[in-house]
Parts: structure tokens; C-alpha cells; sequence
């Protein structure tokens, strides 16, 4: 696999559908998505991380971030853990470092 090939590691589209893997680091000072770290976008957010509502909060984030609803953003794995993954359907804008399906 080419160095261009592991650009795009850490998400990826299905159809209108941003399929995205995250490393979540909760109680940071600010809320702020990061550089990609393997095959995870790094993300922190302010939120305790207590019965996943850091989880909650993150989603209510990157809604704000991508332009969509809350509503819009599943979370399939990782509700109470930092590894997670999420589908945001038909994102307006994209977080640094990801692209509209060419």
C-alpha cells in the first residue's frame, strides 16, 4: 500500500454516508478535531466522559462541524469508549483531511 493509499485510512464514503473512525479524548481544554493518528481522526471535546455523554457531545459537535443534525449522525461503535465510529449522512462540510467522494 502506497503512503497516498493511508491518506484516507482513517475514513471513507458509502454513497452519501462519511463512514468516519475516531480517537475521542474527552475533558480537553478546547473542543477540536486533530491530525489523523493511524487509522483514527483525532477528536477532543470538553464533555466528562460519564454514560457516554462525551459521545453526545461530540456528535452535537461535529454536526455544528459537517452542517447536518444531530439527527444525522450514527454512532456505530464506541458509545463509552475513545475508539468509536460514526456515519454522518450527506455532510455539508468535511473536517480537515477529508474529501467529497470524487
Amino acid at each position: 500500500m502506497k503512503a497516498k493509499d493511508l491518506a484516507h485510512i482513517f475514513y471513507e464514503w458509502q454513497g452519501d454516508v462519511l463512514v468516519l473512525n475516531i480517537l475521542g479524548t474527552p475533558m480537553a481544554k478546547q473542543d477540536a478535531i486533530l491530525k489523523p493518528k493511524g487509522n483514527q481522526l483525532k477528536i477532543s471535546v470538553k464533555a466528562q466522559p460519564q454514560n457516554g455523554k462525551a459521545t453526545d457531545y461530540m456528535v452535537d459537535f461535529l454536526a455544528k462541524e459537517c452542517g447536518v443534525s444531530a439527527s444525522q449522525i450514527e454512532v456505530v461503535y464506541g458509545r463509552e469508549s475513545i475508539h468509536k465510529q460514526l456515519r454522518i449522512k450527506a455532510p455539508k462540510k468535511l473536517p480537515k483531511g477529508v474529501a467529497f467522494e470524487e
